[in-house]
């Protein structure tokens, strides 16, 4: 059964966003609701699929994913390691960085006076950031993108605090599902 939301789970998918169950936003809550009916969920997955979209659910979350041409894996490929680059950041930064974790640029800029690998993995990512003269700058690029990616929410303003979401579990999927064979792990290559 399609619902009167349809359109409006459409419009937050397509966008490559999340719906995730924890976030700040009542509307997102309401439709991660809709979504988490089993017979909801059939039905939306059936009429999107018809329409070469396919409604996945994650830990807490869904998402679009679509079926594309190989073209697209390398791309793909230095997404992934962009991403995996950011969740190595922000275990640095705080080993307990998870869903739910709550944060604020200010505490990540912090930790970078004390922290000398926290430092080094700022200074080693590539496109992110790397306009921006000062720290700050810097690190507010980076939860720009984890804002737009759908991956944090800014819980207070006042404060500048941001809210890790469920949708952060498709992250820690990406790098869980690199499978690295033992025997692989230890050779040296020549």
């Amino acid at each position: 059964m399609l619902t009167k939301y349809t359109s409006e789970i459409f419009d937050v998918l397509r966008r490559g966003q999340f719906i995730c169950s924890n976030s700040p936003y009542e509307d997102i809550q309401r439709l991660y609701k809709i979504l988490d009916d089993p017979s909801t969920f059939e039905d939306l997955y059936e009429y999107f699929y018809q329409i070469n979209y396919i409604l996945e659910q994650g830990n807490e979350y869904f998402y679009f994913s679509r079926t594309e041409k190989n073209v697209d894996l390398d791309r793909k490929l230095d997404i992934a390691f962009a991403w995996i680059d950011i969740l190595v950041f922000f275990k640095t930064f705080d080993s307990s960085f998870d869903v739910g974790f709550r944060f604020s640029p200010s505490d990540v800029v912090n930790q970078l006076k004390n922290n000398a690998d926290l430092k080094s993995k700022l200074d080693s990512f590539k496109k992110i950031g790397t306009d921006k003269k000062n720290y700050s700058e810097r690190v507010k690029k980076i939860i720009e993108k984890l804002e737009k990616d759908n991956f944090i929410a800014l819980e207070n303003e006042i404060s500048e605090t941001y809210k890790v979401l469920s949708s952060f579990n498709y992250l820690k999927d990406i790098v869980a599902s690199i499978n690295i064979p033992e025997e692989v792990e230890n050779e040296i290559p020549e």
